[in-house]
């Protein structure tokens, strides 16, 4: 099974120069721990909650802080034509639990978080795995 048949296609997107409280804001409304932020039609970064948490509010920052400031810019991402069980394999890997997901053009077509591989994967080990990878200590906010 590939990405494209389990990601979740309608993704909103924040520009970077949006506050922190709007981001917060988008995440309340859409249900969501984390959202890309785009500019000029490319993914420039991803902005979650953790991120509001740990590198602004801990630190301070108010809540009229760019998103730019605190968001994650080393974007890791997958291409909507690869195999459920290789990117679950490379989040429990790389410690994330959602990834935006690129056509080959590296266009935003999608995100997809573990919960939406576990579905989609006829490999569960690879998916129980990831969520292991993804649960130890270490990750970018240790």
């Amino acid at each position: 099974m590939r990405v494209s048949d389990c990601m979740t296609r309608d993704v909103r997107t924040i520009s970077p120069e949006r506050t922190i409280q709007e981001a917060a804001g988008v995440m309340a409304t859409l249900d969501a721990g984390a959202i890309p932020v785009g500019e000029n039609d490319r993914l420039v970064g991803m902005i979650t909650d953790r991120d509001i948490s740990v590198r602004a509010v801990a630190k301070g920052m108010d809540c009229s802080t760019p998103v730019r400031e605190v968001m994650t810019q080393d974007i890791r991402y997958c291409f909507e034509d690869e195999d459920v069980e290789h990117v679950a394999h490379n989040m429990g890997e790389i410690q994330v639990r959602r990834l935006p997901v690129l056509n080959r053009d590296k266009r935003l077509v999608g995100i997809v978080a573990l919960g939406d591989l576990a579905i989609g994967a006829t490999d569960r080990q690879a998916v129980g795995s990831a969520l292991g990878g993804v649960s130890r200590n270490g990750g970018a906010h240790a």
